[in-house]
């Protein structure tokens, strides 16, 4: 164990469970002979449902940049199933290496793993004290330590506001820089943590000092938002007419670029409000929202309470080029 990191027990990792399982795979509409994509495979469970539902010539491909969460397909020992170690940006270029041109269904949950989120050694939790980490591919990357290490005043404070829209951002970068400068190297969560809640003058009810801190370093280091808007294009050019993209996502940064996709595809018609354009000449939709967004029920809310900020959205390609 590095150094400057306390010996605790080891914390006991969490069962993860899939959130709106039975609502994302019935959004894809799952066709028996169907070629779907899912994103992020993590634990597995939603494309341990759409395997269920393919006929015996149906085909999944599952991507995940998470080593963990490639250990764990190798449980799946089915012909129709693919696992690509890959960030999902990389999705049209695994589709071609496998030629496949065309695919009727794309699911993408955004969230975190449970056994991510409990694992202290991964860095993502402020509940445990362990190496700052906080990669999801730990085989490659800068590690939230080392951005620390580097990085200026003025750039912790951008990245803690934009990606963790954290009021005290400023005061916080600051603190960071001046345990810095009196020799401090931020190593573990729990040095990060602590140094969080004493630049913090007020909390919010029920949340620790840190969440928004965590979370913004979090989506960061993974570019975690440039990622989900590389690959929302890239499912306009591999979807087949009719099919399905659903998006699971967990926090107002991810939804928002999200809804704003989807809206700009469907109305794409962005010309001044009097221009003189006749309704049958006006750009056509290349993808169509279906329904409302969907979020989680009181029971699985209860069931499971990191399900409670998840919002799944669901749209279908129209045949329009």
């Amino acid at each position: 164990m590095s150094a400057g990191i306390r010996h605790v027990p080891a914390p006991q990792v969490s069962q993860h469970v899939t959130v709106l399982l039975d609502e994302a795979v019935e959004a894809l509409a799952i066709k028996p002979d169907g070629i779907y994509v899912d994103g992020t495979f993590g634990r597995g469970g939603h494309s341990r449902k759409i395997l269920e539902k393919l006929g015996a010539r149906g085909r999944l491909i599952a991507l995940d940049r998470d080593l963990a969460a490639i250990d764990a397909a190798r449980d799946i020992q089915d012909v129709r199933f693919t696992m690509v170690h890959s960030h999902f940006a990389a999705m049209a270029e695994v589709l071609a290496g496998l030629q496949i041109q065309q695919v009727d269904g794309v699911l993408l949950d955004l969230g975190i793993s449970s056994p991510q989120i409990d694992e202290g050694e991964r860095g993502f939790s402020f509940r445990f004290d362990g190496p700052l980490d906080m990669r999801m591919d730990q085989s490659r990357g800068q590690t939230a330590a080392e951005f620390i290490a580097g990085a200026t005043e003025q750039e912790l404070t951008g990245v803690i506001k934009e990606y963790g829209e954290e009021r005290f951002a400023k005061q916080i970068a600051r603190a960071i820089v001046a345990q810095r400068t009196g020799g401090v190297v931020i190593t573990t969560t729990g040095q990060l943590a602590k140094i969080v809640a004493g630049a913090i003058s007020k909390v919010e009810p029920g949340q620790d000092p840190a969440t928004r801190t965590f979370q913004a370093l979090r989506i960061f280091i993974n570019q975690e938002l440039e990622e989900l808007s590389l690959i929302l294009p890239q499912c306009m050019s591999v979807l087949a007419p009719q099919g399905r993209l659903a998006v699971i996502s967990f926090h107002s940064l991810e939804d928002r670029i999200v809804k704003r996709f989807i809206r700009a595809e469907q109305d794409r018609d962005d010309l001044p409000a009097n221009f003189p354009v006749r309704a049958k000449d006006l750009p056509q939709p290349r993808l169509l929202a279906v329904g409302r967004a969907i979020r989680p029920s009181d029971a699985e809310i209860k069931r499971n309470p990191r399900s409670r900020s998840a919002v799944l959205r669901i749209a279908e390609r129209t045949s329009v080029q």
